[in-house]
């Protein structure tokens, strides 16, 4: 979770009050419509975006691949009746990735993503060296994980593809920059780093939106973990880094971020978050004063005595003790950068 409402970062304001009902849309602006799907977790919806293109309609992220989901999109679309033009998925998490290549069949529409997500997609899909479980599993046994979890995660398999049974053979190239014709407005594309390789959200100016994905969301802190193949980078500071770049933003743009409600208050959730990470930082830093391993800092970084094992790599990507080694990494930084 991230900080609370201060005086120094009022609280955001939710303008939309109703949430949409299941396999129902809700507009949100002139020609964009939010959809709620269900998933099969603690983290329990995704919101995902149909924009009016002509006499075409595109979706923005696509849903963990379950049968309800399918039949939500099946609902929605058969009652906007018009075919898909373009799928954009934000990035690669099964969650977003999940029903893309399932909804791209539908009518042929092309599938829009960045070029470091549809390789990350398939890197774990395909179990490639340092996105395999092998490598995540050897990565998580150096920073201390202990047996019963190792094992726990050895038997259970690629838990990615169970959110995302295909992945994108082809795909159409984002680059930050782009501007995306779509209808009648043009939307800005904006990388970001640290939750995933090259995360894209979706800016437009004239209608005063953000579709800002995993990258800004208003009532939990994104996850941000290392990965096998890239054990000493520092995705937490490459994300504040990208979520500082959001504040380039009008702040009064309404943020419609992929779990929660739609908001107002870009620079108040930035802060937030940036004040959150420093004060686990420093909580971090203060626990490491004799040497432990990033499994044994777990209770002091999430406030816990356990970890459920079904926590430690989510959809088969690392977390939580691998996010506790990137915030170690981005504590070490900070360290030797002061001392």
């Amino acid at each position: 979770m991230s900080a609370p409402p201060s005086p120094s970062h009022p609280a955001l304001h939710y303008p939309i009050e109703a949430l949409p009902e299941h396999a129902h849309t809700v507009e949100v602006a002139p020609g964009v419509r939010w959809v709620r799907m269900r998933l099969p977790f603690a983290l329990d919806h995704i919101n995902l975006w149909l924009l009016d293109d002509g006499d075409r309609v595109v979706v923005i992220d696509c849903g963990y691949a379950t049968a309800d989901t399918r039949a939500a999109w099946e609902a929605v679309l058969a009652a906007d009746g018009r075919p898909l033009s373009r799928i954009i998925v934000t990035h690669h998490h099964p969650d977003h990735i999940g029903l893309a290549t399932w909804l791209a069949a539908r009518d042929g529409a092309p599938i829009h993503m960045t070029q470091g997500e549809f390789f990350a997609a398939q890197a774990v899909w395909n179990q490639l060296p340092g996105y395999c479980i092998p490598d995540m599993l050897d990565q998580f046994r150096r920073h201390g994980l202990d047996d019963s979890r190792h094992d726990a995660l050895a038997t259970r398999g690629n838990a990615y593809r169970l959110g995302a049974p295909e992945v994108p053979a082809r795909y159409h190239r984002l680059f930050a920059g782009d501007e995306v014709r779509i209808g009648a407005h043009d939307w800005r594309v904006i990388v970001g780093f640290g939750h995933a390789p090259e995360h894209a959200s979706l800016y437009c100016a004239a209608l005063g939106l953000l579709i800002s994905g995993d990258m800004l969301l208003p009532r939990i802190s994104t996850n941000v973990s290392v990965y096998a193949a890239t054990p000493n980078d520092d995705p937490l500071g490459w994300f504040l880094r990208s979520l500082r770049d959001l504040c380039n933003i009008p702040d009064d743009t309404l943020v419609l971020p992929s779990h929660g409600k739609p908001f107002k208050g870009i620079r108040s959730r930035v802060d937030q978050l940036v004040e959150h990470h420093r004060e686990r930082c420093e909580v971090l830093l203060a626990a490491c004063h004799t040497p432990s391993t990033a499994s044994e800092l777990l209770p002091t970084l999430f406030h816990a005595r356990s970890i459920p094992t079904r926590s430690c790599s989510q959809w088969g990507r690392p977390s939580p003790t691998s996010t506790t080694s990137r915030v170690r990494e981005h504590c070490r930084g900070r360290s030797t950068r002061t001392a």
